[in-house]
């Protein structure tokens, strides 16, 4: 959300990664739309999905600088897992949708 603000280390971390710094309230937005459907419950869902490739993208941008292993490139997937945890605690339906099929 601090993306929307554009403050120094924004900026700076933007350049780091390789971005234009005057993308990052643009991004910012787009974060917060998706995290605008996660909050609803009724569209939860289709916020987890926006969320996940969100977060795929903040991924990909870390693997991009060969940024450290478990302290910065696995970040996105570790809130990834907790952005999960609430549709499936909540919505049986999720949960099935999830479980291994079994033949």
């Amino acid at each position: 959300m601090i993306h929307v603000l554009n403050i120094q280390p924004v900026v700076d971390g933007a350049r780091s990664l390789g971005f234009d710094p005057q993308l990052m309230p643009l991004i910012g937005i787009l974060e917060l739309v998706c995290l605008g459907l996660y909050a609803v419950p009724r569209t939860s869902v289709l916020g987890a999905i926006a969320l996940t490739g969100y977060l795929g993208g903040a991924f990909c941008a870390q693997l991009r600088i060969q940024a450290p292993l478990f302290s910065t490139l696995l970040f996105p997937v570790y809130v990834g897992i907790a952005v999960w945890a609430g549709p499936c605690l909540r919505d049986p339906a999720v949960r099935r949708l999830l479980q291994p099929r079994q033949h």
